[in-house]
């Protein structure tokens, strides 16, 4: 029989650490929409430190931390169902950014927690956090803080602030967090922990959310309700749209001649696909994507007219400059999608933005239709029905025949007539594109293959393309292909995952290759090398910068950085982290290299220096501006000239009221 509490004897109440109890309490949290509940959170990241070791990891070690559920007493009532799997990382980023994958993969509807000593180990949550946050993907943090009882000041790795004494480094994840606690006595954990799944659960509101813990809490007894333990399911609503902005909406769209939609993240999350598909056959506005909405629809449906924006498709850009009316869908009209506010530039241009959240909703001046993405596309389409609204034939052809002639390009540049030659980034990319099927999953974040993707990649699932561009950071794609591998598990056959990185982004991370071999998960990395960073490399150039800075090279006799590449063996690298290494040096050796690494069980990598592309094997180039501040005053010719360009192009930049 449970004790009970002495405030309340018909309460039962069960004796453990807070972090037992946390750790408890996660285990039976769920998520539930359209019928289809899993847990919410459904496993625990973490690398030990003194901050959380006796705390968190011991709770871990109590809840059955193995990958399958693992051993332990039950100590903290764990029955099978509600073990606590642990995995262990190497890197506390990289930690977060295997979380944030699965996430996505997951449909945000189950996520990972995240678990750090103090000091550095908290620290260096900030950025995956910030990318979660950006992103509105769900991860839980669970730092280790300093001592709340204060039993000596300061202690090894606190951050010693003269005006406030309850600083710590955690607050660093403060603004970067959707939600964020710090747990200085037991009892604060009840309500701290439900404010927490509410924001995880919550598609309008999640994020990173932060509890921090401090060192002697997390050890620390104290009498726990059992109802805290119970079983809590957390509907993921799915809000439909204001009877007044769905009338608004669809006057909007009856008056338009020249509609466009642009597709965001918000269509993925929802899982409002096959609805975007039968408001299209319906009304035949075609379909421009963000990096994030890439794959909303088939690259080979009739509407979808590819990437928009500063790395989009000429089809899709030149609908934008003429559209008379632009559909946000789940989008938060970044930069990079607006071509720095001159793209949409039509003097006559508005906007209709269907958003779960009102803040994205209202971007751009819009008409906003603030709902859930597949709720909200449902309710306009059944609107829209009884007015046969489609529109011009003309129109229709106009597009479908802009994206034929894309088509040209796009194979011009996958195009590979010499088999012996050492291939371009773009031909590396037409050999996977051959060889993949709807089940392949690419991941990227960083670099010029964001933006060749975009342009170029032909997308055959609705998950199949995973760009991380709200963050753009160098070091997500190799853990989060574990993350992703890791939502996917128990699927037969395990789908291909592919992590696509340069040499800059692999230098960044690489450290989860190691658990990656650790856990026998089939990753599919493939290394680009082309000494340096190439993306920025082409930035600099244009922008006056002259590239200086961005090549991977010996220092010249001038102190530059223009000698010969550094000897740096990258796939020696990876070989020595545990990976089965395959080298290609030609067309026709990639080729081999690919069809073996796709076919391995194991964690594999394909390793290619690539060739500089010429104007015809290369991407095309960027189909809008971006704004990248030039000097305005320099003495260098080339910066002279990239100024007068840069002022040109922002004369043309409006602001959308």
């Amino acid at each position: 029989m449970s004790p009970t509490s002495p405030a309340n004897p018909a309460c039962p109440t069960r004796r453990l650490t807070t972090a037992q109890a946390l750790v408890a309490f996660l285990a039976r949290q769920y998520t539930e929409r359209d019928g289809r509940r899993q847990r919410l959170i459904s496993a625990t990241w973490g690398i030990f430190g003194h901050g959380n070791v006796a705390g968190i990891g011991q709770a871990l070690l109590e809840a059955g931390g193995g990958r399958s559920g693992g051993g332990g007493n039950g100590g903290a009532g764990n029955g099978a169902a509600h073990r606590m799997p642990y995995l262990q990382g190497r890197n506390e980023q990289a930690m977060v950014h295997a979380a944030v994958g699965y996430a996505r993969q997951s449909g945000r509807l189950s996520a990972h927690a995240v678990t750090t000593s103090i000091g550095p180990g908290a620290t260096n949550l900030v950025t995956g956090a910030a990318l979660a946050t950006i992103n509105r993907l769900p991860v839980l943090l669970l730092p280790g803080d300093t001592f709340a009882t204060r039993p000596a000041d300061p202690v090894l790795q606190q951050l010693e602030v003269e005006y406030a004494g309850d600083v710590s480094v955690n607050d660093c994840l403060r603004p970067v967090s959707r939600y964020f606690d710090r747990i200085t006595r037991p009892e604060a954990l009840i309500p701290a922990a439900l404010q927490a799944m509410r924001v995880l659960a919550d598609p309008a509101g999640t994020g990173a959310v932060t509890l921090a813990l401090p060192q002697d809490v997390q050890a620390e007894a104290y009498d726990w309700p059992e109802e805290f333990f119970a079983e809590r399911d957390w509907h993921v609503r799915r809000p439909a749209p204001d009877t007044h902005e769905l009338e608004a909406a669809v006057r909007a769209v009856r008056s338009a001649r020249r509609p466009l939609i642009v597709a965001g993240g918000g269509i993925r999350h929802s899982a409002a696909e096959e609805t975007l598909a039968a408001f299209t056959a319906a009304t035949r506005i075609p379909v421009a994507s963000t990096q994030a909405g890439k794959g909303a629809l088939r690259h080979d449906h009739p509407a979808d007219v590819g990437g928009i924006g500063h790395t989009g498709t000429a089809t899709a850009d030149e609908l934008a400059r003429t559209a008379d009316l632009v559909i946000g869908i789940g989008t938060r009209f970044s930069d990079f999608t607006t071509a720095s506010g001159t793209l949409f530039a039509n003097p006559a241009v508005r906007f209709l933005h269907l958003n779960i959240t009102g803040f994205d909703a209202h971007k751009l001046a819009a008409l906003p239709l603030v709902a859930d993405a597949r709720a909200g596309l449902e309710a306009l389409t059944a609107a829209l029905a009884g007015h046969g609204y489609r529109v011009d034939p003309a129109y229709e052809t106009e597009y479908t025949g802009a994206k034929e002639a894309w088509e040209e390009r796009v194979e011009a540049s996958f195009a590979t007539p010499d088999p012996t030659a050492r291939p371009t980034q773009t031909q590396v990319l037409g050999l996977l594109d051959a060889l993949v099927t709807e089940d392949d999953i690419l991941i990227n974040a960083a670099g010029s293959l964001p933006g060749d993707l975009h342009k170029l990649w032909r997308t055959r699932s609705r998950d199949q393309y995973h760009v991380e561009y709200g963050y753009s950071c160098m070091g997500y794609e190799i853990p989060a292909a574990i993350g992703v591998l890791l939502a996917a598990e128990g699927r037969t056959p395990r789908r291909p995952v592919w992590a696509l990185v340069g040499d800059g982004t692999y230098l960044m991370n690489p450290t989860e290759i190691v658990t990656a071999v650790q856990e026998n998960l089939p990753l599919k990395l493939v290394v680009l090398q082309n000494h340096g960073y190439a993306s920025i490399g082409g930035l600099s150039e244009s922008v006056g910068a002259e590239r200086f800075g961005t090549a991977y090279r010996h220092r010249d006799a001038d102190g530059g950085f223009t000698g010969p590449p550094l000897p740096v063996d990258l796939a020696a690298n990876a070989a020595s982290l545990g990976m089965r290494v395959l080298r290609a040096t030609t067309v026709d050796d990639l080729r081999t290299a690919l069809s073996e690494a796709r076919d391995a069980g194991g964690p594999t990598c394909v390793y290619v220096e690539t060739e500089t592309p010429d104007t015809v094997s290369g991407p095309p180039p960027a189909q809008a501006w971006w704004d990248v501040p030039v000097a305005e005053t320099a003495s260098r010719p080339a910066a002279v000239k990239a100024r007068e360009e840069y002022d040109r192009q922002v004369a043309a930049r409006r602001r959308h009221l």
